[in-house]
């Protein structure tokens, strides 16, 4: 298996995009193709061991999308930045998937301009899983799409139940929409009309819809997919994150009050370091885009070596489960009925011509 990563997107680019990349094809074996400038990228093997790697490539870009571009228009305006050589060596097939920890909106549109959607996705969705207190959840979508219709929620519904049948192992997983409450009334005509679809969904069984569920409920672990828009996932995401950055800053000054607490702390250091890993983003390495017709993973901002190294065996695994077919078997249930009707016509409008 073949990884292509963005070697000048991030934070911390590109020596940790390098350590992580060098870490990953220790790890898992697979074959790295870093994209972007090579003199940057060689110094950077240099100050980790030793350059040229076994199993690390580089393709030499001259051009870097930085976080001021304008994101509709940064691929098609630098068509020899790394993100946009990765995203199109996917396309060509020169890869089986795409990390970049560079700007989300460029990556969003670049692989939707490059590698496209599935045939009949209206938008792609980025859908991370999140800790909750049953273990994880898939959140989708957590950012990409601020302004949702009532089918994007419903597409985003069925991609996310497929994606939590792979990523958490279940069998029918517990679908619900994230809302003010959990009646069948609340929320804006956004969240009343998508309720109606995905309860539709549900009682033909294509989905295992629970209803309405708080942000609250859900991190108690009331469902496996929680289904947002854009904007209202993108809070509940960046306030998880914010919520574990500050127990770790909150356990630490309780650990480090008095020698007690000292000798409590390493009674108890394990169990405090799996709940910092929990919350930490750089142990899930990437989120996928679902939605897009080949696997372009999008890597947090300031990722270390850590986040590229499990970044790519997110990829590895998200490349294995084939959600992708999934996906294309099952679009006509993910759309509307008026949605079934214009693609039925333009399908006959286009036999006639």
């Amino acid at each position: 298996m073949k990884i292509i990563i963005d070697a000048m997107g991030g934070d911390n680019a590109p020596l940790e995009i390098v350590k992580g990349a060098l870490e990953a094809r220790r790890d898992f074996g697979v074959e790295i193709v870093l994209t972007g400038d090579q003199s940057a990228i060689e110094d950077a093997l240099r100050a980790c061991g030793g350059a040229p790697a076994e199993g690390i490539a580089i393709r030499h870009c001259t051009q870097v999308i930085e976080m001021c571009d304008d994101p509709a228009f940064a691929c098609r305006r630098k068509k020899d930045a790394s993100m946009t050589v990765g995203l199109q060596m996917l396309r060509d097939g020169e890869g089986d998937a795409f990390i970049s920890a560079g700007s989300t909106g460029a990556l969003l549109s670049g692989a939707t301009l490059l590698v496209k959607r599935v045939r009949g996705i209206r938008r792609a969705a980025m859908s991370p899983l999140i800790p909750t207190a049953a273990g994880e959840a898939v959140l989708v979508d957590c950012g990409a799409n601020i302004e949702c219709t009532p089918e994007y929620l419903l597409q985003f519904a069925y991609i996310g139940n497929f994606y939590a049948r792979h990523a958490l192992h279940l069998e029918r997983p517990r679908v619900a929409l994230l809302n003010i409450g959990a009646e069948e009334s609340k929320g804006m005509p956004l969240h009343r009309e998508a309720y109606a679809l995905l309860k539709e969904a549900g009682d033909a069984g294509h989905i295992n819809f629970v209803g309405n569920i708080e942000a609250k409920e859900a991190l108690k672990g009331g469902c496996d997919v929680i289904v947002a828009d854009g904007f209202s996932g993108n809070i509940m995401l960046k306030t998880i994150e914010g919520v574990g950055s500050m127990l770790k800053v909150s356990l630490k000054e309780v650990f480090l009050k008095n020698l007690l607490t000292k000798i409590a702390a390493l009674l108890v250091k394990d169990g405090v370091k799996n709940i910092k890993d929990t919350l930490d983003p750089n142990e899930r390495g990437a989120t996928p885009f679902l939605g897009i017709s080949k696997p372009v993973l999008k890597a947090h901002g300031s990722s270390n070596a850590r986040a590229i190294r499990n970044a790519v065996r997110a990829a590895v695994d998200y490349v294995n489960s084939g959600l992708e077919q999934e996906i294309t078997d099952h679009i006509d249930l993910m759309q509307t009925k008026g949605a079934r009707k214009s693609a039925a016509e333009g399908d006959e409008k286009g036999q006639e011509a």
